[in-house]
């Protein structure tokens, strides 16, 4: 489930970036409008999947297919010039992503608590009398 909100957060970010590009600088009431809510929703989307998955993956993910679909949709409404290398790379992008959702991963070891200071005591010597 963490990997569906991922997703959805992504095509959220798409759609911000997309309503940022309509809203003429947030001086159109309704692609702004829709500019804030995509984004505040695809930041709590991006919160919620961190819980499971680690935040170095799960931001890879979501800002490579945000720009990915961003650019797509751009090429696909004529707000961007279509390339064949626009397309080789973000097919690569996107290559990327699907092999951080394969390779997984393991679950972050914790890091070494450092020693008390009455466990340094115990090596340095004998427990001071008192």
């Amino acid at each position: 489930m963490p990997w569906v909100v991922l997703l959805a957060s992504a095509v959220l970010e798409a759609v911000w970036a997309s309503a940022l590009a309509a809203s003429d600088g947030l001086s159109r009431p309704a692609p702004a409008a829709l500019f804030l809510v995509a984004g505040a929703l695809s930041m709590v989307g991006l919160a919620r999947a961190v819980r499971s998955i680690p935040i170095g993956t799960a931001y890879a993910v979501w800002t490579g297919l945000g720009a990915a679909l961003t650019v797509t949709w751009a090429m696909t409404t004529g707000g961007e010039a279509f390339s064949a290398a626009k397309v080789l790379l973000l097919a690569g992008i996107v290559a990327s992503v699907i092999g951080l959702k394969l390779v997984g991963h393991e679950p972050p070891r914790s890091p070494r608590s450092p020693r008390s200071p009455r466990s340094r005591r115990s090596t340095d010597g004998p427990p001071p009398q008192g």
